[in-house]
């Protein structure tokens, strides 16, 4: 499975090589989603890497906290509910 990120070319890497290893928890329906569609979710790549799907948050976040490191420009602020995260730690190795 191939994931296609829409912003600034998922930090200079070519979406070809975002390559899906598994979802990383319990899928959105599990989680109570009625339409499956736009749930916030959490994936593994092949490279050992993650992919966290959330709501972009980074203005927000700026501006409410105006200290915060400095992003890069292929970073952004994704906001990831609780329980999505709780659900896949227990699938996220130790090392």
């Amino acid at each position: 499975m191939t994931i296609h990120l829409g912003r600034k070319a998922a930090c200079r890497l070519s979406a070809s090589r975002l390559h899906i290893k598994r979802r990383i928890g319990l899928p959105p329906q599990s989680r109570g989603s009625t339409c499956g569609a736009t749930c916030p979710d959490v994936f593994e790549l092949r490279d050992g890497r993650f992919v966290v799907i959330g709501s972009e948050r980074t203005a927000e976040i700026r501006k409410d906290y105006p200290g915060m490191r400095t992003l890069a420009t292929s970073e952004i602020v994704v906001v990831v509910d609780r329980e999505t995260l709780a659900c896949a730690k227990a699938f996220i190795p130790d090392i």
